[in-house]
């Protein structure tokens, strides 16, 4: 057998001391790591399939190989978990995210790497700097309107707030489910029909599609509902963060966002747990 050829030594272990030097790195390194979890989270969950599936198929044990892989795998995404979450936790920003439920180390090292507080005067910044503006699009031969990394972590810290949505105390997994239930009844209404009939004027959706039926009798499809919700919640908390972030770095409070300052469209809501 192969695994007899092959001595299946385990992965170096994180010690203290590589785990504290996580404190003293830079913002580009901690970016590399951010993208280097993500993808090893990626093989792991990859891996994990192809093990239940061989498990499935022929009727036992994964190969003994296989099996350490995967194991390698969930083992080195743990450790640069926790290497993350010393970096975090120097800042006291950092630590302010990691208390919300579903803010965990990892999301909260690539926002403090993805943003500068002092090129980001308002939170409208950052929320286009993440993709998060509707309005700004990215036109044929044009550079890249926002940052692909802050949009990927944006896109987890939403995936994490739906998860974390059923717990009492996940303040943004409450402000989503609370505003699905609003675009639900919004969207019943038939009050999106305008944008249901402009998305099918400008984006080429099958008519075989679920998402047609939806778009072509004026309503938004489940899918995007959900969309619409999840992306209302990461901006309320990325307008916390910066709110958090700005008092820390200049002792006030920063503007209040144009859509509540201006338009007066809700109620400003008070970032938790500060």
């Amino acid at each position: 057998m192969i695994t007899e050829l092959i001595e299946l030594e385990p992965i170096i272990k994180l010690t203290r001391d590589i785990k504290r030097a996580a404190e003293r790195l830079n913002p580009r390194e901690i970016r590399f790591l951010v993208d280097t979890y993500y993808q090893m989270q990626d093989d792991r969950l990859r891996s994990a399939s192809q093990v239940r599936s061989m498990i499935k198929n022929e009727d036992g044990e994964p190969h003994e190989l296989i099996s350490w892989l995967y194991s390698n795998f969930a083992a080195l995404e743990r450790s640069l978990k926790s290497a993350l979450g010393t970096y975090s936790q120097v800042y006291p920003v950092g630590r302010w995210a990691e208390s919300n439920v579903g803010v965990g180390p990892v999301l909260s090292a690539g926002l403090l790497a993805n943003i500068d507080i002092q090129k980001t005067p308002h939170v409208s910044h950052i929320w286009s700097f993440a993709g998060l503006n509707p309005t700004v699009k990215w036109e044929k031969g044009q550079v890249r309107p926002w940052n692909a990394r802050l949009k990927v972590v944006c896109f987890h810290l939403g995936e994490s707030f739906v998860k974390v949505s059923n717990k009492e105390k996940a303040f943004y997994g409450q402000l989503y489910s609370q505003r699905k239930e609003q675009e639900i009844a919004k969207n019943e209404a038939g009050l999106f029909s305008d944008q249901a009939e402009r998305i099918l004027k400008v984006k080429k959706i099958g008519k075989s599609t679920d998402a047609y039926k939806y778009y072509s009798k004026g309503f938004l499809p489940p899918a995007h509902i959900h969309a619409r919700a999840k992306r209302w919640a990461v901006k309320i908390f990325l307008t916390h963060w910066h709110q958090v972030a700005y008092e820390l770095q200049y002792g006030v409070t920063p503007p209040r966002p144009y859509i509540i300052e201006v338009i007066g469209h809700k109620d400003y809501i008070d970032p938790p747990n500060w």
